[in-house]
Protein backbone atom coordinates (compact mmCIF):
# COMPACT_ATOMS: atom_id res chain seq x y z
CA UNK A 1 0.00 0.00 0.00
CA UNK A 2 1.13 3.54 -1.21
CA UNK A 3 1.59 6.60 1.84
CA UNK A 4 -1.01 8.41 -0.09
CA UNK A 5 -3.41 5.11 -0.02
CA UNK A 6 -2.50 4.67 4.28
CA UNK A 7 -3.37 8.47 4.49
CA UNK A 8 -6.10 8.70 2.56
CA UNK A 9 -8.01 5.36 2.71
CA UNK A 10 -10.26 4.29 0.23
CA UNK A 11 -12.82 2.85 2.42
CA UNK A 12 -13.62 5.91 3.98
CA UNK A 13 -13.93 9.26 3.04
CA UNK A 14 -11.74 12.05 4.04
CA UNK A 15 -13.20 15.73 4.28
CA UNK A 16 -9.85 18.04 4.55
CA UNK A 17 -10.61 21.36 6.21
CA UNK A 18 -9.25 23.98 3.71
CA UNK A 19 -10.01 27.08 5.79
CA UNK A 20 -6.49 28.07 7.24
CA UNK A 21 -5.34 28.68 3.39
CA UNK A 22 -7.90 28.84 0.94
CA UNK A 23 -10.32 30.31 3.48
CA UNK A 24 -7.86 33.00 4.32
CA UNK A 25 -6.38 34.08 0.52
CA UNK A 26 -8.89 37.13 0.39
CA UNK A 27 -10.17 38.12 4.16
CA UNK A 28 -9.01 41.56 6.10
CA UNK A 29 -8.97 40.27 9.22
CA UNK A 30 -7.90 36.81 10.16
CA UNK A 31 -7.46 34.97 13.68
CA UNK A 32 -3.75 35.40 15.11
CA UNK A 33 -1.68 32.67 15.64
CA UNK A 34 -2.81 31.15 18.99
CA UNK A 35 -6.57 31.55 17.58
CA UNK A 36 -5.21 29.54 14.42
CA UNK A 37 -3.90 27.13 16.80
CA UNK A 38 -7.12 26.50 18.81
CA UNK A 39 -9.00 26.06 15.73
CA UNK A 40 -6.76 23.15 14.27
CA UNK A 41 -7.14 21.39 17.53
CA UNK A 42 -10.69 22.14 18.48
CA UNK A 43 -11.20 21.11 14.28
CA UNK A 44 -9.06 18.19 14.94
CA UNK A 45 -10.72 16.98 18.61
CA UNK A 46 -13.86 17.24 16.22
CA UNK A 47 -12.91 14.26 14.13
CA UNK A 48 -11.18 16.16 11.25
CA UNK A 49 -7.63 14.80 10.55
CA UNK A 50 -6.82 17.01 7.50
CA UNK A 51 -6.26 20.28 7.18
CA UNK A 52 -4.26 23.11 5.12
CA UNK A 53 -2.72 25.19 7.17
CA UNK A 54 -1.50 27.86 5.20
CA UNK A 55 1.05 29.09 2.26
CA UNK A 56 4.71 29.39 1.81
CA UNK A 57 4.29 33.22 0.14
CA UNK A 58 5.94 36.22 1.19
CA UNK A 59 4.71 37.80 4.10
CA UNK A 60 5.20 41.34 3.04
CA UNK A 61 2.25 40.37 0.44
CA UNK A 62 0.48 37.71 2.20
CA UNK A 63 1.18 38.34 5.94
CA UNK A 64 -2.53 36.12 6.74
CA UNK A 65 0.52 32.91 6.14
CA UNK A 66 3.71 34.26 7.85
CA UNK A 67 2.83 31.90 10.42
CA UNK A 68 3.01 28.82 8.18
CA UNK A 69 5.76 27.52 10.47
CA UNK A 70 4.48 27.59 13.06
CA UNK A 71 1.23 25.87 12.45
CA UNK A 72 3.25 23.87 10.55
CA UNK A 73 4.69 22.36 13.93
CA UNK A 74 1.52 22.53 15.93
CA UNK A 75 -0.19 20.10 13.30
CA UNK A 76 3.01 17.18 13.34
CA UNK A 77 2.39 17.84 17.54
CA UNK A 78 -1.09 17.11 17.48
CA UNK A 79 -1.12 13.98 15.00
CA UNK A 80 -2.80 16.37 11.92
CA UNK A 81 -1.96 15.79 8.29
CA UNK A 82 -1.03 19.46 7.42
CA UNK A 83 -1.15 20.59 3.91
CA UNK A 84 1.08 23.68 2.90
CA UNK A 85 0.67 24.99 -0.16
CA UNK A 86 3.58 26.41 -2.78
CA UNK A 87 3.39 28.19 -5.87
CA UNK A 88 7.12 28.86 -6.52
CA UNK A 89 10.59 27.58 -6.26
CA UNK A 90 11.25 28.77 -2.95
CA UNK A 91 8.04 28.44 -1.17
CA UNK A 92 8.50 24.24 -2.37
CA UNK A 93 11.60 24.39 -0.66
CA UNK A 94 10.45 26.31 2.70
CA UNK A 95 7.62 23.76 2.44
CA UNK A 96 9.99 20.44 2.39
CA UNK A 97 12.03 21.63 4.97
CA UNK A 98 9.07 21.99 7.08
CA UNK A 99 7.35 19.58 9.28
CA UNK A 100 4.48 19.17 6.58
CA UNK A 101 2.60 16.10 6.29
CA UNK A 102 2.03 17.09 2.30
CA UNK A 103 3.04 19.63 0.03
CA UNK A 104 0.36 21.49 -2.08
CA UNK A 105 1.13 22.55 -5.53
CA UNK A 106 -0.89 24.02 -8.18
CA UNK A 107 -1.26 23.79 -12.29
CA UNK A 108 -4.47 25.77 -14.24
CA UNK A 109 -6.28 23.92 -16.66
CA UNK A 110 -5.95 27.08 -18.57
CA UNK A 111 -2.74 29.07 -19.97
CA UNK A 112 -4.53 32.48 -18.79
CA UNK A 113 -5.26 31.55 -15.33
CA UNK A 114 -1.64 29.88 -15.14
CA UNK A 115 -0.48 33.66 -15.73
CA UNK A 116 -2.58 35.34 -13.32
CA UNK A 117 -2.07 32.84 -10.77
CA UNK A 118 1.50 31.95 -10.73
CA UNK A 119 3.06 34.29 -13.77
CA UNK A 120 4.27 31.22 -15.31
CA UNK A 121 3.02 29.02 -18.12
CA UNK A 122 1.31 25.43 -17.62
CA UNK A 123 4.87 23.88 -18.65
CA UNK A 124 6.95 25.99 -16.00
CA UNK A 125 4.25 24.49 -13.29
CA UNK A 126 4.76 21.34 -14.43
CA UNK A 127 8.49 21.47 -14.13
CA UNK A 128 7.83 22.73 -11.13
CA UNK A 129 5.92 19.82 -9.92
CA UNK A 130 8.82 17.39 -11.14
CA UNK A 131 11.53 19.18 -8.91
CA UNK A 132 9.25 18.90 -5.50
CA UNK A 133 9.08 15.59 -6.34
CA UNK A 134 12.84 14.79 -7.06
CA UNK A 135 14.10 16.92 -4.33
CA UNK A 136 11.54 15.63 -2.11
CA UNK A 137 13.72 13.62 1.14
CA UNK A 138 13.23 9.79 1.60
CA UNK A 139 9.93 9.17 3.73
CA UNK A 140 9.75 12.96 2.88
CA UNK A 141 6.41 14.87 2.74
CA UNK A 142 3.62 13.96 0.31
CA UNK A 143 3.37 15.84 -3.16
CA UNK A 144 -0.25 16.58 -4.03
CA UNK A 145 -1.49 18.84 -7.35
CA UNK A 146 -4.65 21.08 -8.21
CA UNK A 147 -5.96 21.37 -10.91
CA UNK A 148 -7.79 24.40 -10.85
CA UNK A 149 -9.99 25.72 -12.71
CA UNK A 150 -11.00 21.85 -13.82
CA UNK A 151 -14.65 22.56 -14.78
CA UNK A 152 -14.56 25.93 -16.47
CA UNK A 153 -12.09 29.37 -16.27
CA UNK A 154 -13.70 32.78 -15.76
CA UNK A 155 -11.06 33.88 -17.40
CA UNK A 156 -10.89 31.76 -20.51
CA UNK A 157 -14.40 29.84 -20.71
CA UNK A 158 -15.08 26.65 -21.27
CA UNK A 159 -12.82 23.68 -20.41
CA UNK A 160 -12.80 20.40 -22.38
CA UNK A 161 -12.64 17.26 -19.62
CA UNK A 162 -9.77 15.67 -22.51
CA UNK A 163 -7.89 18.55 -21.51
CA UNK A 164 -7.82 18.12 -17.78
CA UNK A 165 -7.19 14.17 -18.07
CA UNK A 166 -4.10 15.15 -19.99
CA UNK A 167 -2.76 16.98 -17.40
CA UNK A 168 -3.56 14.11 -14.98
CA UNK A 169 -1.80 12.22 -16.75
CA UNK A 170 1.36 14.44 -17.06
CA UNK A 171 0.82 14.93 -13.41
CA UNK A 172 1.08 10.66 -12.75
CA UNK A 173 4.11 10.84 -14.84
CA UNK A 174 5.72 13.23 -12.67
CA UNK A 175 5.56 11.15 -10.02
CA UNK A 176 2.60 13.34 -7.50
CA UNK A 177 0.87 10.75 -4.79
CA UNK A 178 -2.40 12.75 -5.17
CA UNK A 179 -4.29 15.05 -7.55
CA UNK A 180 -6.66 17.38 -6.83
CA UNK A 181 -9.85 18.45 -9.18
CA UNK A 182 -10.89 22.40 -8.56
CA UNK A 183 -14.06 23.84 -9.50
CA UNK A 184 -12.59 27.22 -9.02
CA UNK A 185 -15.35 29.43 -9.69
CA UNK A 186 -18.29 27.88 -9.21
CA UNK A 187 -18.94 26.46 -13.14
CA UNK A 188 -19.47 22.69 -12.86
CA UNK A 189 -22.74 20.49 -12.39
CA UNK A 190 -22.94 17.98 -11.04
CA UNK A 191 -23.43 15.96 -14.62
CA UNK A 192 -19.48 17.22 -15.26
CA UNK A 193 -18.19 16.60 -11.94
CA UNK A 194 -19.53 13.42 -12.01
CA UNK A 195 -18.02 12.36 -15.18
CA UNK A 196 -14.86 13.67 -14.77
CA UNK A 197 -14.61 11.83 -11.35
CA UNK A 198 -14.97 8.87 -12.59
CA UNK A 199 -12.63 9.53 -15.89
CA UNK A 200 -9.83 10.95 -13.25
CA UNK A 201 -10.27 8.16 -11.08
CA UNK A 202 -9.89 5.28 -13.80
CA UNK A 203 -7.09 6.92 -15.02
CA UNK A 204 -5.23 7.66 -11.43
CA UNK A 205 -5.60 3.47 -10.05
CA UNK A 206 -5.05 4.19 -6.75
CA UNK A 207 -3.69 7.62 -6.87
CA UNK A 208 -6.34 9.74 -4.62
CA UNK A 209 -8.17 11.93 -6.57
CA UNK A 210 -9.73 15.15 -4.27
CA UNK A 211 -12.62 17.18 -5.34
CA UNK A 212 -12.27 20.78 -4.46
CA UNK A 213 -15.55 22.99 -4.89
CA UNK A 214 -16.68 25.95 -4.65
CA UNK A 215 -19.91 27.17 -3.83
CA UNK A 216 -20.15 30.20 -6.57
CA UNK A 217 -22.69 29.84 -7.60
CA UNK A 218 -24.97 27.34 -5.21
CA UNK A 219 -24.33 23.90 -6.58
CA UNK A 220 -21.21 23.15 -4.31
CA UNK A 221 -23.16 20.59 -2.25
CA UNK A 222 -25.29 18.61 -5.38
CA UNK A 223 -21.62 18.87 -6.98
CA UNK A 224 -20.43 17.38 -3.92
CA UNK A 225 -23.11 14.55 -3.72
CA UNK A 226 -22.13 13.43 -7.66
CA UNK A 227 -18.70 13.24 -6.71
CA UNK A 228 -19.03 10.81 -4.13
CA UNK A 229 -21.85 9.29 -5.99
CA UNK A 230 -18.90 8.97 -8.64
CA UNK A 231 -16.65 7.18 -5.99
CA UNK A 232 -14.43 10.46 -4.62
CA UNK A 233 -13.46 9.33 -1.25
CA UNK A 234 -11.49 13.08 -0.94
CA UNK A 235 -13.23 16.49 -0.73
CA UNK A 236 -12.13 19.47 0.56
CA UNK A 237 -14.60 21.98 2.74
CA UNK A 238 -13.86 25.13 4.50
CA UNK A 239 -15.51 26.07 7.88
CA UNK A 240 -18.23 28.80 7.54
CA UNK A 241 -17.13 28.74 3.85
CA UNK A 242 -14.35 31.00 3.51
CA UNK A 243 -12.22 31.12 0.40
CA UNK A 244 -11.70 32.27 -2.94
CA UNK A 245 -9.01 32.85 -5.43
CA UNK A 246 -7.73 36.16 -5.71
CA UNK A 247 -6.35 35.56 -9.01
CA UNK A 248 -9.48 34.51 -10.36
CA UNK A 249 -12.14 36.71 -11.34
CA UNK A 250 -16.04 35.86 -9.44
CA UNK A 251 -14.38 33.04 -7.23
CA UNK A 252 -16.30 33.28 -3.94
CA UNK A 253 -16.44 30.87 -1.19
CA UNK A 254 -15.68 27.07 -0.51
CA UNK A 255 -17.92 24.41 0.29
CA UNK A 256 -19.42 24.24 3.95
CA UNK A 257 -17.32 21.96 5.75
CA UNK A 258 -20.05 21.75 8.54
CA UNK A 259 -22.81 21.49 5.51
CA UNK A 260 -20.23 18.34 3.73
CA UNK A 261 -19.98 16.57 6.32
CA UNK A 262 -23.94 17.04 7.37
CA UNK A 263 -24.66 15.57 3.45
CA UNK A 264 -21.95 12.56 3.98
CA UNK A 265 -24.02 11.62 7.26
CA UNK A 266 -26.59 11.41 5.31
CA UNK A 267 -25.71 9.38 2.44
CA UNK A 268 -24.02 7.01 5.06
CA UNK A 269 -20.49 7.93 4.50
CA UNK A 270 -18.27 7.64 7.86
CA UNK A 271 -16.42 10.75 8.51
CA UNK A 272 -15.88 10.43 11.80
CA UNK A 273 -16.92 13.83 12.51
CA UNK A 274 -18.59 15.40 15.29
CA UNK A 275 -21.11 17.97 13.49
CA UNK A 276 -22.34 19.36 17.12
CA UNK A 277 -18.41 19.98 17.75
CA UNK A 278 -17.60 21.06 13.96
CA UNK A 279 -20.01 24.11 14.92
CA UNK A 280 -19.05 24.68 18.03
CA UNK A 281 -15.87 25.70 16.04
CA UNK A 282 -17.16 28.73 14.26
CA UNK A 283 -16.74 30.47 17.73
CA UNK A 284 -13.63 30.69 16.82
CA UNK A 285 -13.94 32.50 13.46
CA UNK A 286 -16.85 34.88 14.86
CA UNK A 287 -14.71 36.47 17.22
CA UNK A 288 -11.34 36.69 15.28
CA UNK A 289 -13.26 38.01 12.05
CA UNK A 290 -16.19 39.66 12.81
CA UNK A 291 -16.58 41.62 9.24
CA UNK A 292 -16.05 38.41 7.25
CA UNK A 293 -19.82 36.71 6.69
CA UNK A 294 -20.10 32.72 7.76
CA UNK A 295 -22.19 30.83 5.71
CA UNK A 296 -23.82 27.78 6.75
CA UNK A 297 -27.67 25.81 6.67
CA UNK A 298 -26.54 23.46 9.28
CA UNK A 299 -24.85 25.87 11.98
CA UNK A 300 -27.96 27.90 11.51
CA UNK A 301 -30.82 25.26 11.86
CA UNK A 302 -28.28 22.64 13.81
CA UNK A 303 -28.33 18.92 13.15
CA UNK A 304 -31.52 16.71 12.95
CA UNK A 305 -32.78 15.21 16.14
CA UNK A 306 -33.42 11.71 15.35
CA UNK A 307 -33.57 10.18 18.69
CA UNK A 308 -36.82 8.38 19.01
CA UNK A 309 -39.39 9.90 21.48
CA UNK A 310 -39.71 8.88 24.74
CA UNK A 311 -42.87 5.92 25.11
Amino acid sequence: MSRAAEIYPADRLTLREVGLRDGLQMVKTWPDTAAKEDWIRREHAAGVRHFEIGSFLPATRFPQFADVPDLARVAAVEGVHGIALALNERGVRDALDAPVGEVGLVISATEAHSRANQNRSRAEALDLVRMAVEERPERGPLIGVGISMAFGCSISGAVPQAEVLKICEALLEAGVDLIGLADTVGYGGPDAVAALTRDARALAGDVPICIHLHDTRGLGLANAAAAMDAGARVLDGALGGLGGCPFAPGATGNVVMEDLAFLAATKGVETGIDLDALIGVREILATAMPGETLHGALARAGPPKLEAAPA
